[in-house]
């Protein structure tokens, strides 16, 4: 409890009964920064040049995990670029062996679909049947958005 400085008659220090917020404020402001800062990194940074779609956007999850089909052919899970040979152990690394697990493909727009397909060969064979493709939201005229419409 804090203390008044002003004394009573009897000589003790009166109480004060209100509550001191400037700690609760000084703690609240230090998660306010550590938010701040860590938000930026949570997105992914692979560039891929992905084509329009005009679907209807589907809801995003909290944390989607990204499948990446760079234009030279290479997979990169979130962040990593993986080699094709060890794509399957990855991926059950990265899920936890969830394979209930919706899986974000994204491609490059000079990709050919023959190896988007070898790609999707890829994640059914490794048990990965819930496959979301990604793509830009494009209207007419419109700068392209960033859309997810899904698929298996």
């Amino acid at each position: 409890m804090a203390a008044r400085i002003r004394e009573n008659i009897d000589g003790d220090l009166e109480e004060n009964h209100e509550i001191n917020v400037t700690p609760f404020i000084d703690v609240i402001l230090v998660l306010l920064i550590i938010f701040m800062v860590a938000a930026p990194l949570a997105t992914v940074d692979v560039n891929v040049d992905l084509p329009g779609s005009t679907a209807t956007p589907a809801p995003r999850p909290e944390t989607p995990l990204f499948l990446t089909l760079k234009n030279d052919l290479s997979l990169a899970i979130g962040n990593d670029t993986v080699p094709r040979e060890t794509f399957a152990v990855a991926l059950v690394g990265r899920t936890k062996g969830d394979r209930q697990t919706r899986i974000f493909l994204r491609a490059d727009k000079a990709v050919g679909y023959g190896e988007l397909m070898e790609v999707m060969n890829l994640l059914r064979g490794a048990g990965y049947l819930k496959i979301a493709l990604v793509g830009l939201e494009t209207a007419a005229g419109d700068a392209a958005v960033p859309q997810n419409g899904t698929g298996q």
